[in-house]
């Protein structure tokens, strides 16, 4: 293995990351392990959390800064590619991670525990998205080159799964993956790679679905945010050029990369218009038996959840 790829190596060094809802949890882990690997950091959370983190950089010897802020606020992203550049001179990383639940059923979902979880969420990651896109996209063009740009987003499980008691932050999930796919797409000519993590880590926001910390070998819970971040840190680096557009489930041990959605099954029109007594046959047919219960996510991927929630942070 080069030295480029070693986990000690400064591989981000010179580089600048945003990392939003970095004041705790997932997302302080995820700024500290960009930090270790040389980028300097924009530290974005609500409150003073923003500025305990961005002084723990500090005093690893790597540049920080913290904006403190609400990234539902479209402004905000504009804000954070601004004190990158104006802080440390480029943009290279942002880790979309800042999000909330209001979890409810749905037959108790209120209008603002909906609107609360989709704009944190999906609008948070949609304006710095955009304003990352922005400047990338003009650098290119000025450079006549592409540029070094990364977004790891954070989407869930759920977004498969459909959490019962998570319609709104569910959805929400669901759209940050798409969004996800579009910003690989959109931005691959620039240079700019993005890929979705859907993570599980022990933090103040999941501790009662997760419990107590089991140390793992080396001293690590099995279900730390630092090993989370781990990938975090390789995505965002040089060496994966290559990965883009893709959706990885990540938690103690194990990376798990998710296959695009496939066809099932085909049903098709015995004289091309079918009608009420065909669907009844072949597709009621093709479900009957089954257990209503054991819908869509039920198949396939939901092997890997062993813990009964879809909580990320």
């Amino acid at each position: 293995m080069s030295a480029t790829h070693t986990p000690s190596a400064k591989t981000l060094q010179g580089r600048t990351a945003v990392v939003t809802g970095a004041g705790a949890g997932l997302g302080r882990a995820e700024a500290l392990a960009l930090a270790a690997l040389g980028a300097n950091v924009v530290v974005n959370d609500i409150g003073p959390a923003a500025d305990d983190v961005a002084a723990e950089i500090k005093s690893l010897g790597t540049g920080a800064v913290a904006v403190t802020g609400d990234v539902g606020e479209w402004s905000m992203g504009d804000r954070l590619v601004e004190a990158a550049v104006e802080s440390f001179g480029s943009l290279d990383i942002v880790v979309n991670n800042a999000g909330v639940l209001r979890d409810r059923m749905l037959f108790n979902l209120t209008e603002s525990d909906w609107d609360d979880v989709l704009r944190i969420h999906l609008k948070g990651h949609a304006a710095v998205s955009r304003a990352a896109a922005v400047h990338w996209r003009a650098a290119s063009k000025a450079s006549g080159a592409p540029v070094y740009g990364r977004v790891v987003n954070t989407s869930s499980e759920a977004f498969l799964f459909g959490s019962p008691g998570q319609p709104n932050y569910s959805a929400a999930k669901a759209g940050i993956t798409a969004l996800t796919l579009a910003t690989a797409q959109g931005l691959a000519r620039y240079g700019v790679r993005a890929n979705a993590i859907c993570p599980r880590a022990r933090t103040a926001m999941t501790a009662e679905a997760f419990g107590e910390g089991a140390t793992a070998p080396g001293g690590l819970d099995i279900m730390a945010p630092e090993r989370v971040a781990t990938l975090v840190g390789h995505l965002a680096s040089p060496a994966a050029d290559e990965i883009n557009g893709q959706v990885f489930v990540v938690y103690g041990d194990m990376v798990a990369l998710l296959a695009p959605p496939t066809v099932e099954q085909k049903f098709t029109a015995a004289d091309g218009t079918f009608t009420p007594a065909e669907l009844d046959e072949q597709l009621t047919g093709y479900f009957r038996g089954r257990d209503p219960h054991r819908t869509y996510a039920a198949y396939g991927v939901a092997a890997l959840d062993t813990t009964g929630t879809q909580q990320t942070r």
